[in-house]
């Protein structure tokens, strides 16, 4: 049965469900570090690719700069990043990981992975790849209509 009376499509209301149960289990979890939920997809990415550049990271997790500029100046304040002009051009921002988010490395993608099984735990290996599929095929939509692609309906 299909919920009618709330106003944004149940698949868009689980999606931001989850979302922002997610963001407080993360708040819940890593309370003790000082981290907050939105933080963790910053640290994530510098843990894969350190001395990115501001700009690309707001690229790659789909924020607008300004965000990316005042998240990373609170992880700075706090120790977990350090952010220095790139060679040749000063006005470009590389971001690194320093020392004390390193250390978190392990517990921060720990409570990401405890977090997704606590979800999927009835799930059938197949139910869990099909969803994984599926979530990957948005996001991939998403991007490309944010970033040029194609406008849905010929808009």
């Amino acid at each position: 049965m299909t919920d009618h009376s709330h106003p944004m499509p149940p698949l868009m209301r689980q999606i931001s469900l989850t979302y922002r149960y997610a963001m407080r289990y993360r708040d819940q979890e890593l309370a003790d570090t000082g981290l907050n939920g939105c933080q963790t997809p910053y640290l994530l990415t510098l843990y894969r690719r350190p001395g990115i550049s501001q700009e690309e990271m707001a690229r790659q997790l789909g924020v607008n700069k300004s965000s990316v500029a005042r998240q990373l100046a609170v992880l700075e304040e706090m120790g977990f990043v350090r952010r220095e002009g790139a060679p040749g051009d000063r006005r470009t921002l590389l971001v690194y990981p320093t020392e004390k988010a390193l250390s978190l490395q392990g517990r921060i993608r720990s409570v990401l992975k405890t977090w997704s099984e606590l979800l999927t735990e009835d799930f059938t290996p197949e139910e869990k790849e099909t969803l994984s599929l599926l979530m990957q095929r948005i996001a991939v939509k998403a991007d490309a209509y944010m970033n040029g692609g194609d406008p849905p309906c010929g808009r």
